[in-house]
């Protein structure tokens, strides 16, 4: 199956030399950020105009393997709860990234909530937002795509804990997983519930996590991603988490009344 884009040219530039030099200046290391490898990222995945400075951050300090799991919401399509994709390549302006069918195989063959559906991935963002980054810092990448569009969490937990099992028996394989943070309230609000989200992930702490934004009306749209993120990583014994960058959609956009927050994060 070879995916379209479906979001170049609004979330994205379509051109592909104006698509890389935005990469690139979302990626340079003149803060003095030193790549360093980790099990697990957290990146968001709005327009690159509001966000992509945010994940440019992240993956400037990030070694890049050449396998990644990426890890996001279905926000709309219809489809299956829990879906993959087991072969193929997805294209963008910057040519085709490859399905790692091995991969993919060994994580649908882990977990049982786990399936292929190509439907959810059909015009889902929050996945396709990640490849140019990839493809331009790590041309040679082969990645598995998940979607999930459940908050049941035990569901999630399942997930996690089948990602992580098999990542603990494959060397090298990246986590990237995305979600915004809270939506479409003011600046002050936003920034307020946001440090409670992120004082979760900085503990690690799945439940704690799914607690706090469910009970604090925390509209995280990767809630469930960021779960199972925080289940596999718990596998995967890690024992680090850092916060790399945190802004508001109010700094690109300048209003301040209906805001969406973003972190970028990594964990080793």
């Amino acid at each position: 199956m070879l995916r379209l884009p479906a979001v170049a040219g609004s979330f994205y530039p379509s051109d592909p030399k104006e698509l890389s030099a935005l990469i690139n200046a979302y990626t340079d290391k003149k803060e003095g950020l030193s790549a360093r490898r980790v099990k697990a990222c957290l990146v968001p995945h709005a327009g690159y105009v509001y966000s992509g400075h945010v994940a440019g951050a992240v993956f400037a300090s990030v070694r890049l393997p050449k396998k990644i799991v990426i890890l996001g919401v279905r926000h709309r399509p219809p489809g299956l709860p829990v879906a993959m994709v087991l072969n193929g390549a997805w294209r963008t302006p910057l040519g085709d990234a490859r399905i790692d069918e091995e991969l993919a195989e060994a994580l649908r063959s882990a977990g049982s909530l786990l399936r292929e559906d190509t439907l959810s991935h059909g015009r889902e963002h929050s996945l396709e937002v990640q490849l140019p980054f990839l493809q331009a810092l790590e041309p040679r990448f082969t990645f598995v795509p998940i979607a999930l569009g459940t908050v049941n969490f035990d569901d999630l937990v399942t997930v996690g804990q089948a990602i992580g099992t098999v990542l603990s028996a494959n060397e090298d394989v990246l986590l990237l997983t995305t979600s915004d943070l809270n939506h479409y309230e003011d600046d002050a609000t936003t920034r307020r519930k946001d440090q409670k989200a992120i004082e979760q992930l900085l503990k690690m702490d799945a439940r704690g996590l799914y607690d706090t934004c469910r009970q604090g009306n925390i509209s995280m749209c990767g809630l469930g991603p960021a779960v199972a993120m925080l289940t596999a990583l718990q596998v995967l014994k890690a024992s680090e988490a850092e916060l790399i960058r945190y802004a508001t959609s109010a700094e690109r956009s300048g209003d301040r009344d209906a805001v969406v927050g973003y972190a970028g994060m990594i964990f080793s």
